[in-house]
């Protein structure tokens, strides 16, 4: 169960410029920290986009906007979209997104999906027979109890999960700790053939670097952390991906 994968997360769905001024919203800042970043090592971006008040968006429009942007500017990146709810979208909304984006990869919670049966079952369906790859997102360790259940009522499939494991949490805030990734290890089982970590607050690297010595991949950017670990503002998502690189080629 290993990933090599360098993920880069460089906005998120909920951090604005007022946070960060490196913080890439328009497509174009977008496919010019794509770029920078997979010239730092990331091999892959988290893909976000926002509507015109900066609000988080899952419109298939600006999706395509910003993929075609990336795919000018970074053509050896593989791109992932997001259909995160962030409080503001319903299954439904979830399922639309994919249905019209068809991405080839994509990252869904299964806690958002749930409460919607029906929905969550024609959300996976669709991405099995698009051939969307999917990397289900855990907010907390009992996620994968909810998977195991979904499965078995054969609304999420019965193995080949691929998942990244969320460390600390943006809303309400808690610092990742590297001692949080043993919990979801401790779940995972044969259905998990992919495994990557985030996490949020100033200890990402350390975080991380627990990821990688059990051969988890990773996902680094603004999205999730923007201090450097004496908590000083880090420049931009290139310096996140450096940091974690170095820690990789060292």
């Amino acid at each position: 169960m290993t990933n090599s994968r360098l993920m880069v997360a460089p906005t998120g769905a909920r951090r604005t410029k007022d946070d960060h001024p490196a913080l890439p919203i328009a497509p174009a800042e977008v496919a010019a920290t794509a770029a920078a970043c997979f010239e730092a090592g990331a091999d892959t971006i988290h893909l976000h986009v926002r509507d015109d008040e900066g609000l988080h968006s899952l419109d298939a429009a600006r999706y395509r906007e910003s993929m075609e942007a990336v795919a000018w500017a970074a053509p050896d990146m593989a791109v992932q979209i997001t259909t995160e709810a962030a409080g503001r979208f319903s299954p439904a909304d979830q399922l639309a997104c994919i249905e019209a984006v068809r991405p080839a990869w994509a990252s869904a919670a299964a806690r958002e999906l749930a409460p919607e049966p029906e929905v969550a079952r024609d959300f996976y369906a669709f991405a099995a027979e698009a051939g969307v790859r999917l990397q289900h997102i855990l907010h907390e360790p009992q996620d994968l109890e909810l998977m195991a259940r979904l499965a078995d009522e054969g609304i999420l499939p019965p193995d080949g999960w691929e998942v990244i494991c969320v460390l600390g949490r943006y809303v309400p805030p808690r610092e990742a700790a590297p001692e949080e990734l043993a919990a979801f290890r401790a779940l995972m089982d044969h259905r998990v053939t992919h495994w990557s970590v985030c996490a949020f607050g100033k200890r990402e690297v350390e975080c991380l670097a627990a990821a990688a010595a059990e051969g988890g991949g990773l996902r680094v950017g603004l999205e999730n952390n923007i201090q450097r670990p004496d908590g000083t503002p880090l420049d931009d998502n290139t310096e996140s991906v450096r940091r974690v690189r170095d820690l990789l080629d060292g």
